[in-house]
């Protein structure tokens, strides 16, 4: 049986861009974003039980593809520059772009630049994720040290600096999107595989359905150690090691099940920071205005249908020429200019 890798290399006059990773990156943003806006309606049994599903695999994906994208990522005057631009300097925009809701409503400005706020969070791990590769990249075992460290973090009450919990605990799917290679990706291009990702979704789903009651979010939150969660540290560490796993399972299956070819969407999935910073203030106002109507299966199915369209109107070209000043500034300015090889200080 022929296998149809989603890694190649580009023929004269095709994009370098993989559309893999573009539907796989903007599917997974379409779940972050209707995962966000049924937040508030898990009264419903449908919506907690969707929200609970979601949330065990949507951001390790995003976490996994970012891992296996920052593969060449060094110190190198370019990529530092470029993490400035791409990461740093949007986390600080947007922690004080998210600060300002609070100021009209509450009249309160609390600004903490090391202690994320909201969506920001991600900003602040992957940077700090990034700036470590070059160390994973030189270890032996890293995963089997990223999956210690992660327990660890779980037997402590970490500071909210730095997002140090989700930073810690979440930190073996970007070291195992370091470890992946286009090999890996071609495998799940095989049609056993993808039937037997489609399934393992499906199992997943009804899994959730059956249980998200009885475990606590948090878990799939990565926001506490063990005993603010309520469990001893052996129990806790079991059961952190049963989440990675269930997550790494549930990634997976779900890039098992992602075309490889062009789609509508796949130029939209180039662009998915946009959806993921700005869609929160949509989902802050929404909050504050769904009506009862919302509070029925019918009303999530709709709300969660809104998001996914809500992802995609983030990522359009027109909302992102308004907004790139935020999401993706032009840095140049602040930098020296770079020297090209061999040429003098």
């Amino acid at each position: 049986m022929s296998v149809a890798s989603p890694v190649r290399p580009p023929s004269p006059g095709e994009t370098a861009r993989d559309p893999f990773f573009d539907n796989a990156k903007f599917l997974a943003i379409a779940l972050v974003v209707s995962g966000h806006l049924i937040e508030d309606l898990r009264d419903v049994a449908v919506a907690h039980a969707a929200y609970f599903y979601v949330y065990v695999f949507h951001m390790p994906l995003f976490i996994v593809l970012s891992g296996y994208l920052s593969r060449n990522f060094t110190f190198s005057s370019g990529k530092a520059r470029k993490l400035i631009s791409t990461l740093a300097v949007p986390y600080v925009i947007f922690e004080l772009a998210y600060s300002l809701p609070r100021l009209i409503m509450y009249g309160r400005l609390d600004v903490s630049l090391l202690d994320p706020y909201y969506l920001t969070w991600f900003l602040m791990s992957l940077f700090l994720w990034r700036l470590s590769t070059p160390v994973w990249q030189q270890l032996r075992w890293p995963l089997v040290v990223a999956v210690g460290l992660s327990l660890l973090s779980g037997t402590s009450a970490l500071p909210d600096e730095l997002s140090m919990n989700r930073t810690l605990g979440l930190l073996p799917f970007y070291v195992l999107g370091l470890m992946l290679r286009p090999e890996h990706f071609a495998r799940l291009r095989r049609r056993a595989v993808r039937v037997a990702g489609a399934v393992t979704l499906a199992a997943g789903a009804v899994l959730a359905l059956a249980v998200h009651t009885e475990v606590p979010t948090e878990w799939i939150r990565w926001r506490h150690a063990n005993q603010a969660i309520g469990v001893d540290d052996l129990t806790g560490s079991l059961i952190r090691l049963a989440m990675l796993a269930a997550g790494a399972l549930l990634v997976a299956a779900f890039l098992a099940a992602v075309p490889s070819r062009r789609t509508w969407y796949s130029g939209l999935g180039a662009a998915t920071m946009y959806a993921y910073l700005l869609h929160g203030f949509v989902v802050k106002v929404a909050e504050r205005f769904h009506g009862d109507w919302a509070e029925t299966p019918w009303g999530v199915a709709a709300i969660a249908a809104a998001g996914a369209g809500l992802a995609a109107a983030l990522c359009t070209p027109p909302v992102r020429r308004v907004t790139r000043w935020a999401v993706e500034p032009r840095m140049n300015w602040a930098f020296t200019r770079l020297r090209r090889p061999g040429q003098g200080a």
